[in-house]
């Protein structure tokens, strides 16, 4: 099995803890991705951080272009590795 991660960065914790939701309806996750919020360098204010989504795909069955286009509908992205 390979180690395939995608990265969901999205603009605050509130639409973060959607995707997470939204992700097992939509795609069938099963496996609750991780949610990391990520302060840009120096940064401590809540509103200056992102959050990251990060969901394992070991049997690659997530197409990127999907992922990034679901994201959009929360104003966030899928990063690229």
């Amino acid at each position: 099995m390979s180690d395939v991660r995608h990265v969901l960065v999205l603009p605050d914790r509130d639409a973060a803890e959607e995707v997470v939701q939204a992700l097992a309806e939509r795609f069938g996750v099963v496996e609750e991705p991780q949610l990391v919020r990520d302060a840009l360098a120096g940064e401590d204010d809540a509103e200056d951080a992102q959050w990251l989504v990060v969901l394992r795909d070991e049997e690659e069955r997530l197409d990127p272009g999907e992922l990034d286009r679901f994201a959009g509908k929360w104003e966030g992205w899928r990063e690229e590795p």
